[in-house]
């Protein structure tokens, strides 16, 4: 469980999870994601599910990827707040000393990689990463969301 406090106040309770620090895991933290965004009211074709599940994808293939730990899972937070307009994400893993850059590196075009973060710093209003104790970090983006319309709510 995540232990970093948020911002972002939600009137519904969080997702909440952990996953295997595996591409697997990526996977059924993006839908378990946009599964929670639909019981929200935000079908999984909206804008808002999109892009949620892709800022999930990206945090959490960079946890795999940059913050494994052997033994160590990476863990998914979703909150949303509707009064706001906004989804905070966060994913911690346990990788203490490999935090993420200030801003997110230029993508060399012919790269095959790299453009995580880009992606990321396009659709959050704002991100960043904080240590978490007693071990590792939390890398969080905030994602603008529209209210759900009265045909999409549940």
């Amino acid at each position: 469980m995540l232990t970093e406090t948020t911002n972002v106040q939600s009137e519904l309770p969080p997702l909440a999870a952990q996953f295997a620090s595996s591409p697997r895991g990526v996977r059924l933290a993006r839908r378990l994601a946009v599964r929670h965004m639909e019981e929200r009211g935000y079908p999984p074709a909206s804008d808002a599910s999109c892009a949620v599940a892709l800022v999930v994808a990206e945090l959490a293939a960079n946890a795999v990827l940059h913050g494994r730990v052997p033994g160590h899972d990476f863990g998914l937070r979703v909150a949303l707040d509707t009064a706001a307009g906004l989804v905070r994400v966060e994913v911690a893993d346990a990788a203490s000393a490999k935090r993420p850059p200030a801003t997110p590196p230029s993508s060399v075009p012919e790269g095959e990689s790299g453009r995580g973060l880009l992606l990321v710093d396009a659709l959050a209003v704002r991100w960043g990463s904080a240590p978490r104790h007693p071990l590792g970090k939390t890398v969080w983006a905030e994602v603008s969301i529209a209210r759900p319309t009265a045909s999409n709510e549940t």
